[in-house]
């Protein structure tokens, strides 16, 4: 490369080119830093400079090299060019940096220094007109010289530094023209492995943003587990009011999750590197809710020996979750309300203002309508609270999320414990899903915890209540007998169904009694109940026979 072609060629301005570019983690910037650095010094014969780079063959239906191409596979790509022409404008202005300009291996000047990998120097191509007669600009923008280098890398070919100069070229300038293409080949090779580095990078993130994806679905979005259309609605409004500072109203009956609803809330929100804080306000009495709320500085009252922060405090720039919103006294609700409006409260016993950067989550089992109505909560606060109502279905409206829930409250249960993990059967489990669950997931959670404790390692044992509902009966052809189309059963027909029944989990389990995928775990009782059960009703073994 020679950057100036005249005897004022400077090789220290060469030098710090060199260290210039060995920090480039950047193809592109690398090529225009070259392009730039190259022309601007105003001394200089330059009069184009450009940089091909040995790529797959794209255009090669509309190029006009196409007749004198020996190999369309692959060619050479201009990728960074530049110049100082001396036409200032029309259609012979020639274009330096060309996208769509190719050249094939061995055509052209630069052709040839990419196919024999050997630096060309030539000097006087003015002096030999038609002998590079392709080159019909050279005449025009009055080119004395041209240098081209290979662009090699451990002894691959990359592309070529090719340079027109209206001087000619000094024998001072040659032996730099290789050295800048060894570099920036080296230089190039670097700056494509940072960028595949960086390309690998965002791939593996996106990747781990997918995977992510998968985990929240596979364990129910977070802490809410379940695949339920009720669960993936909770989820769609989550995703609807967690980005913003809304106020939200969960609503649901007694141990539905609330709460890890509002966990997921703030978990989404821009609050997330904050603190979530939960104040449980059917838990306070009622002469310590201001101080809970808002803290009390020292000797406001008898027993405050310290400065006290409040809630709204603790919670600043986070979120607040206001559970059991509705056990908050009436003569307190309007102070509560001041802040929500205002955004601002005074700790008890002082007079400073403070602001409340908070977002309000609160929670109730109650319905606030009627309590509106009753007069034992403020109209202005219920609706201040209920900008964005989520309601959380009860575990009744949602069995289908039953077996992904006690598969986690087992292996959490049995982790908590210390208990081996026990095994839950498909009796368990219809057990499991035939109950109402008017505790809803907190009593799940309760029954999978005892049985745990209980199963040893073994079979789960589900103790539930007996539901008061009377199991609808329905005989299973319309020829069994007289009572087929009266919708019961006789004593007998009741014997005879458990009879078959009995023997039909019997053959299922090959006639093992005990232990895993035996017939008393498929059917759900104890071992010695069933053996009392098959030697009343006189089932044998059937003798093997050879």
């Amino acid at each position: 490369m020679e950057l100036n072609s005249d005897s004022r060629f400077d090789p220290n301005f060469a030098t710090r080119l060199l260290l210039d570019i060995a920090h480039e983690q950047s193809v592109e910037h690398l090529l225009q830093k070259l392009i730039h650095r190259a022309l601007e010094r105003p001394q200089s014969d330059l009069a184009c400079f450009q940089i091909w780079l040995v790529e797959k063959g794209d255009l090669c239906c509309v190029c006009p090299q196409r007749p004198k191409c020996p190999d369309q596979t692959r060619c050479l790509h201009l990728v960074a060019g530049g110049g100082k022409s001396l036409s200032s404008s029309g259609p012979g202005v020639p274009r330096f940096n060309d996208p769509n300009a190719r050249m094939p291996f061995g055509v052209g000047l630069v052709g040839q220094v990419a196919s024999t990998g050997q630096q060309l120097v030539l000097n006087g191509l003015n002096e030999k007109p038609g002998e590079w007669g392709e080159l019909d600009c050279l005449k025009r923008e009055q080119i004395r010289a041209f240098t081209g280098s290979p662009i090699t890398f451990k002894g691959e070919v990359l592309g070529v530094i090719a340079a027109f100069s209206r001087g000619n070229i000094s024998d001072e300038a040659r032996p730099w023209g290789q050295i800048f293409a060894d570099h920036i080949g080296a230089a190039i090779a670097n700056a494509q492995a940072f960028e595949e580095i960086q390309r690998l990078k965002a791939q593996l993130e996106q990747q781990n943003a997918y995977l992510e994806e998968e985990v929240v679905e596979a364990k129910a979005f977070g802490d809410l587990v379940g695949q339920s259309a009720a669960l993936r609605q909770i989820v769609s409004q989550i995703d609807l009011v967690a980005p913003t500072d809304a106020s939200v109203l969960i609503l649901g009956e007694t141990g539905t999750g609330k709460e890890l609803v509002a966990y997921e809330i703030h978990r989404r929100s821009r609050r997330k590197d904050k603190l979530l804080v939960r104040v449980n306000c059917a838990s306070i009495p009622k002469e310590l809710y201001e101080s809970e709320f808002f803290g009390h500085a020292k000797g406001a009252f008898t027993g405050a020996i310290r400065d006290r922060v409040g809630r709204f405090e603790a919670a600043e720039g986070g979120t607040l979750f206001l559970d059991e919103i509705g056990e908050v006294p009436l003569e307190l609700q309007g102070k509560l309300l001041r802040v929500l409006q205002d955004k601002h409260y005074e700790r008890v016993g002082e007079d400073r203002t403070r602001h409340a950067d908070v977002r309000i989550v609160a929670a109730t089992n109650r319905d606030l309508k009627k309590d509106v109505a009753a007069g034992r909560f403020r109209e202005d606060l219920y609706y201040r609270l209920h900008v964005f109502p989520v309601q959380v279905a009860p575990l009744r409206e949602r069995k289908e999320d039953i077996p992904l829930l006690a598969q986690h409250f087992i292996k959490l249960s049995a982790k908590e414990l210390g208990c081996p993990k026990p095994r839950l059967t498909r009796a368990a489990m219809v057990q499991l899903q035939s109950y109402d669950w008017p505790g809803n997931i907190r009593e799940l959670h309760n029954v999978i915890e005892r049985a745990v404790i209980l199963a040893r390692g073994g079979a789960l044992e589900i103790d539930l209540p007996v539901s008061d509902a009377a199991p609808t009966v329905r005989s299973s052809t319309a020829d069994d007998g007289s009572n087929a189309e009266s919708g019961f059963l006789t004593e007998s027909e009741m014997q005879q169904r458990e009879r078959e029944n009995l023997l039909a989990i019997l053959e299922k389990a090959a006639w093992k009694i005990k232990g895993a995928d035996g017939a008393a775990e498929l059917l759900g009782v104890k071992p010695t109940t069933l053996l009392s059960r098959v030697k009343k009703m006189g089932l044998k073994r059937p003798v093997e026979t050879v």
